[in-house]
């Protein structure tokens, strides 16, 4: 009499998650390894608290480590500002300003080289929505996002420069987050400076995070911890034998 055989051992191709293909990873480690030393040396190591630069070094641990939550952490909170960025970067050609976000690239004051570097926030987006279609989105991503956020806004508002201060290093980021308006030159004046940290700190998430996350949920495949689903095909159920 035969075993009897289990088909919970065959793992599901379908729903199992993607590689990341070796040479995007490559290829993106090649230009953080550009990127970093040249802002570094360009406007030090606090220009590494804005929330993109973050989501930058996430991203490549995401790519390494097949890690879906990495990858949907970073996605959930720059996708949507980073989109806004480009728009705002497409409207100084046609002589518009929309958030003044983009302001920085047309500062000849600054290198070509590390403004040309920064044009990342153009397709950085679309690289973690690469990511998160082969790897699935995880859900737990939005509140791991918003704590992390939260932690550098508080840290660009309370320890950073203000806009408008004259450093060392002219080129030392002030204002970092926005955490005094968009300008880098003087702080907002629609309201309080406590109130627009509270804006920012409350309407980021319901107004950009949020909608992100659930547009996230709804198109992308849900993703699962290193090894998680490996591990559920393993086992089989009580009774069962597989070979």
């Amino acid at each position: 009499m035969g075993k009897p055989t289990s088909t919970m051992n065959r793992r599901d191709s379908s729903s199992s998650p993607r590689r990341i293909p070796l040479w995007i990873k490559i290829a993106y480690s090649a230009f953080l390894a550009v990127m970093v030393p040249t802002y570094w040396h360009d406007y030090g190591p606090t220009n590494f608290l804005y929330l993109c630069d973050a989501a930058a070094l996430l991203t490549l641990a995401a790519l390494w480590s097949g890690n879906a939550l990495l990858a949907s952490v970073a996605a959930v909170g720059i996708v949507l500002p980073q989109l806004v960025w480009v728009l705002d970067f497409g409207a100084h050609f046609a002589g518009l300003k929309i958030t003044g976000m983009s302001d920085y690239m047309f500062d000849p004051k600054l290198p070509l080289f590390t403004r040309a570097i920064s044009l990342f926030h153009g397709w950085l987006p679309f690289l973690l929505l690469y990511a998160v279609w082969r790897l699935g989105y995880h859900r737990r991503a939005l509140a791991i996002w918003v704590g992390l956020a939260w932690a550098l806004i508080l840290v660009s508002y309370f320890w950073m420069p203000p806009p408008g201060s004259v450093l060392a290093n002219p080129r030392q980021p002030v204002n970092i987050n926005y955490v005094y308006g968009f300008s880098d030159h003087a702080p907002q004046h629609w309201m309080p400076a406590w109130a627009w940290l509270l804006t920012m700190m409350l309407g980021l998430p319901l107004l950009v995070w949020w909608p992100t996350h659930l547009a996230l949920r709804r198109f992308f495949p849900s993703g699962h911890r290193p090894g998680a689903e490996a591990s559920a095909f393993e086992k089989p159920p009580s009774g069962e034998v597989s070979r």
